[in-house]
């Protein structure tokens, strides 16, 4: 271990570990520090505690009075808990969480002052959308943007300052977040599902979709952090030969959590806690040093909130036990890569899973329709969903290790694959006797309540149904996963109008309802057909029948995002109020722009390395071995021993040592040209106009020299001695015990 190393360690081993004592139950302290509907009540009037919940529940604008008296009322709670200052807390398009923080302090005469907060400075606040990205909707001297309360989620407490959950969006209206779209898809979804659902149950007037995910993640000690520029700068190791002991013996999934780490997870679950985060499930992933956490189901908006806030939280608390965490979706090579798994289904305001079999024949009917939208959603627009995933660092996961392929498929499980085939084959075209109308609903109704043990998981589908749930496994750890949610909400919506529209059609030409529902259901069974698939995502025979069956495989981001040039696409966001055009070439301007800084970023970084650090570390272990080679040749020659020897049995004897000298030279020249090419590579790409262009040469010309530069360091790592080799190995960084 280099003598860097080794100072970092000293100074994390003088460090007490931290341990939450687990004094208290959870629910004792659960959401103290969250501004929740029981707070309001204590703190506001009946009747505009009312029209705040009616804003919740039913979408309804807050009146600026109403919100003056809001403001007044969370001051007071957030005064009474120690808090001095307020911020609106948004999700920028960079990928981070935003905060500008304002103290609670107006001026009172006499050079006083007083504490203050408003209605006005509740509803709206003005931080500068210059430096955020806007694809262009914003120049650098049109400082001025606006961020907006959003009464959906709860305002909390963190690190003593009252957070507003906010959208954000520029001076002309145009949306610079994430927020803004998951909350119209939100709107659009809710209104489309639950005029399908009066078709069963006039009972259901609010659909909500709700989401549980599945945040994985590695821990490495900060001290290999420290002497790691590549995960310091780009968040994975760009070099590292993979280590004797990988994840080959399949050993540390849900094996036993090691103290540290246990200690850790405590203390960031009840940080959690305290905002109102349901966080319930940890434990070891498949790879080493690879963990991972899930909350409790909640409303989409909400837990995409609580998901940015627990990867702020996880990282503070992660330093304070001396780790660092990582995100990215492919930190180390040879391993598993981290995802967020993102478990999507629809619930109703009177309790009901949509995506879950009921009892009877009209539960079932209901379950299927909702069931094979969903499905004819996904093949409708899987190029869409599949752009929702797309960046640099999930084009490192997608397709290997257990991550899902970059192909879009939907597994349904054998039992469901077998009722979508008898419901395509069997559904009579045309008027139904009474005889067949009888036949079919004693089929759907053969469906089992509980389907859980009915589909296995298929960890190769970006997209599979697990029981009552589809899981969206193809979305990246350090994601957003608001992008991937508002686009599953939109193309879900947008499929049940045209489905509703079509069954309302056969309705009027005097078909009874629940014919025209199966006919609809039949025609969108057949005509969804391809997507579908229960194999192995992994296989090269799957990449051909995927090909033939016209669907596409975009292995980089840059390809993938071409899906934005598409009319239909733009029309779809735009009649359904999403974005508008504008918005979305920006959007993919942003992405574009966001690949190529990652990109070449890595690419600088590498770089920088096999100059600064990996060719100087060969070179001096060479001069070493040259050094032994020369003394050995004076002992062979008889200079200092007087022995004569067989010159050419002492040739025999150094060349060994020659041949690793060799190897270096040989290795060092391979490194430094490509390195030389691979800048030259970036100068080129950088000289391109068009973003798209450059992003496809960053993606094509660039790219392609990590893999040889990391080939030939890695081999090095293997041949220069420990005590010369300044990088912490991945046998070092990957054992946490």
């Amino acid at each position: 271990m280099n003598k860097r190393l080794i100072a970092f360690q000293e100074i994390l081993n003088k460090q007490p570990l931290q341990f939450y004592k687990g004094e208290k139950q959870i629910s004792e302290y659960f959401a103290e520090n969250v501004f929740t509907l029981d707070k309001m009540r204590k703190y506001l009037s009946e009747d505009t505690y009312e029209k705040v919940k009616e804003s919740i529940d039913k979408g309804v604008p807050i009146d600026r009075k109403i919100a003056s008296e809001v403001a007044e009322a969370m001051k007071s709670w957030a005064m009474s808990k120690g808090v001095t200052h307020y911020t609106h807390w948004f999700q920028p398009l960079n990928g981070e969480t935003a905060e500008k923080h304002d103290a609670f302090m107006e001026w009172a005469g006499e050079g006083k002052v007083i504490e203050k907060f408003s209605g006005n400075q509740l509803a709206q606040q003005e931080p500068d959308a210059s430096s955020f990205p806007s694809g262009g909707i914003r120049n650098t001297f049109e400082a001025r943007g606006y961020t907006a309360w959003d009464p959906t989620s709860p305002a909390f407490i963190i690190d003593g300052t009252l957070c507003i959950p906010s959208i954000f969006v520029s001076y002309t209206g145009e949306t610079l977040d994430y927020k803004t779209p998951l909350l119209r898809s939100l709107h659009i979804l809710d209104k489309a599902a639950t005029e399908v659902c009066q078709y069963f149950d006039k009972n259901i007037t609010k659909v909500y979709a709700t989401l549980g995910w599945e945040q994985e993640y590695f821990l490495i000690d900060a001290a290999y952090y420290n002497a790691r520029y590549d995960i310091q700068q780009s968040g994975r190791t760009l070099f590292g030969h993979a280590p004797a002991k990988g994840q080959q013996l399949e050993d540390h999934y849900w094996g036993s959590i090691p103290e540290r780490v246990s200690a850790f997870m405590k203390d960031f679950e009840y940080e959690c806690h305290l905002l109102g985060i349901p966080v319930k499930t940890r434990h070891n992933e498949v790879a080493p040093a690879q963990f991972e956490c899930a909350p409790i189901f909640e409303e989409v908006s909400v837990a995409v909130d609580h998901n940015v806030l627990l990867m702020d939280v996880m990282e503070k608390v992660a330093i304070r036990h001396g780790f660092r965490v990582l995100f990215h979706e492919k930190p180390f090579a040879g391993v598993n890569g981290s995802g967020k798994h993102n478990n999507w289904s629809l619930a109703t305001n009177t309790g009901k899973n949509l995506l879950s079999p009921g009892k009877t024949p009209k539960t079932n009917l209901q379950f299927l329709t909702f069931f094979v939208n969903v499905i004819k959603a996904v093949h409708d627009y899987a190029d869409l969903l599949r752009a929702s995933i797309a960046s640099a660092s999930n084009d490192h996961r997608l397709g290997a290790n257990e991550a899902p392929p970059a192909i879009m498929s939907v597994f349904i499980g054998k039992y469901l694959s077998d009722v979508l085939d008898e419901l395509e084959k069997n559904v009579p075209v045309g008027k139904m006797s009474p005889e067949e109308k009888t036949a079919l609903k004693l089929g759907i109704g053969k469906i089992p309540e509980i389907l859980l043990d009915n589909t296995d998981r298929n960890r190769t589908s970006p997209f599979a149904f697990t029981g009552n749930k589809f899981e969206f496994r193809a979305v990246g750890s350090s994601a957003n996963c608001g992008n991937a949610m508002m686009v599953l909400n939109l193309i879900v919506a947008k499929t049940l109008m045209e489905f509703k529209k079509e069954v309302d059609t056969l309705i009027d030409k005097g078909q009874d309802k629940d014919e025209a529902i199966f006919q609809v259901i039949k025609k969108y069974i057949t005509a969804s057909k391809k997507i579908r698939f229960e194999g192995n995502g992994y296989s090269e025979e799957w990449k051909k029948e995927a090909k033939k069956r016209g669907l596409n495989n975009f292995t980089s981001t840059p390809e993938a995002l071409k899906v934005y040039h598409d009319k239909k696409i733009k029309k779809l966001f735009e009649e359904c109020h999403i974005l508008t055009e504008r918005e979305i070439e920006a959007r993919h301007e942003i992405q574009l722009e966001t690949y190529i800084k990652k990109v070449q970023i890595e690419s600088r970084v590498m770089a920088e390395m096999v100059y600064n650090t990996i060719i100087p570390a060969a070179l001096k272990y060479q001069n070493k071995l040259v050094e032994t080679v020369k003394g050995l040749r004076e002992i062979y020659s008889g200079v200092n021993i007087g022995v004569s020897g067989n010159s050419e049995e002492n040739d025999n004897l150094i060349a060994p040592h020659l041949e690793i000298v060799k190897e270096i030279s040989e290795r060092v020249n391979v490194l430094r040209k490509a390195a030389i090419d691979m800048t030259e590579e970036r100068k080129k790409a950088n000289a391109i106009d068009n973003i798209e262009e450059r992003a496809f040469a960053y993606c094509e010309k660039v790219k392609p020299y990590f893999d040889t530069i990391r080939y030939h360091a890695d081999k090095l790592e293997l041949i220069v001695a420990d005590e010369y080799w300044p990088l912490p190995k991945y046998s070092e960084m990957l054992n946490l015990r």
